[in-house]
């Protein structure tokens, strides 16, 4: 324009209205490329997946727009898509609480292993380990399903108490008390609860949170002995004074091995 206003009157006055129709077409072109990449823009943006970590002994509190909470247990992975019609996650592995602002508007789906977990308003925890998946309902409802959701795919409904156990091939589900329950959410404060726990078993629990020493329990004789208590999730001393003054247990020190026998 700066230009057309700039040139000669006999140039401007004998330009024929046919030449407008090149700048007018091009002014059209661009204004579409620009509302076509802001709409691409907000797609991908809206697509994009953020992903959360933690490492060894770890402990994170992730919170989104809606109100919605997950807290990431020690060496969790857990990636995100929230876009405008699906609030989606993948457990990629490790441990996490759930606390979800239920929208019907706008699912909130888990993906863990070969599983989907479909919230439907609730409090609910879920621990990928190699072999299994666990997930335990506190509040509300949850459905867990196969992640292809085919015809003959395995579905549960769980209410508030239960415990559902699958594998690839299996699904189990258990009634649990508050105290059990409580004893699987302990980590969220720091501390790990054993209740007539085999050794063998709290020692692979401790191993989770601490990557420095990892305890190694020698005999059979030492893995069968039950323990109770509440131990610090990131403190193994205190568990190995436990074991040296309650069961009389020997604990030597092998390189990254803390061994533990009779």
């Amino acid at each position: 324009l700066a230009a057309l206003r700039g040139a000669a009157p006999e140039i401007a006055a004998g330009t024929s209205k046919r030449n407008w129709k090149i700048p007018l077409a091009l002014a059209a072109s661009f204004a579409l490329a620009v509302i076509l990449g802001a709409s691409a823009y907000h797609e991908f943006s809206q697509r994009r997946d953020r992903v959360f970590t933690t490492p060894v002994g770890g402990h994170e509190t992730v919170t989104f727009a809606d109100g919605s909470k997950i807290e990431l247990n020690t060496d969790t992975v857990l990636r995100t898509r929230m876009t405008t019609d699906r609030r989606t996650v993948w457990l990629e592995k490790g441990e996490a609480y759930f606390e979800v602002k239920h929208d019907p508007a706008h699912p909130f789906i888990v993906f863990a292993a070969e599983h989907r977990i479909t919230d439907l308003g609730t409090k609910f925890l879920v621990r990928r380990d190699p072999a299994r998946l666990e997930v335990a309902l506190i509040e509300g409802r949850v459905r867990l399903g196969e992640a292809n959701g085919g015809p003959q795919s395995q579905s549960r409904l769980l209410t508030p108490g239960e415990v559902a156990t699958a594998t690839s091939s299996t699904m189990v589900v258990t009634k649990e008390g508050t105290r059990e329950i409580a004893r699987e959410l302990s980590w969220r404060h720091g501390v790990l609860l054993f209740d007539k726990t085999p050794l063998a078993e709290a020692a692979s629990e401790i191993n989770r949170y601490n990557k420095d020493a990892k305890l190694v329990i020698a005999d059979p004789a030492a893995a069968g002995i039950t323990i109770d208590g509440a131990f610090p999730s990131n403190d193994i001393r205190v568990f190995l004074e436990a074991a040296q003054t309650l069961f009389g247990l020997r604990v030597e020190k092998h390189g990254d091995q803390i061994v533990i026998s009779r």
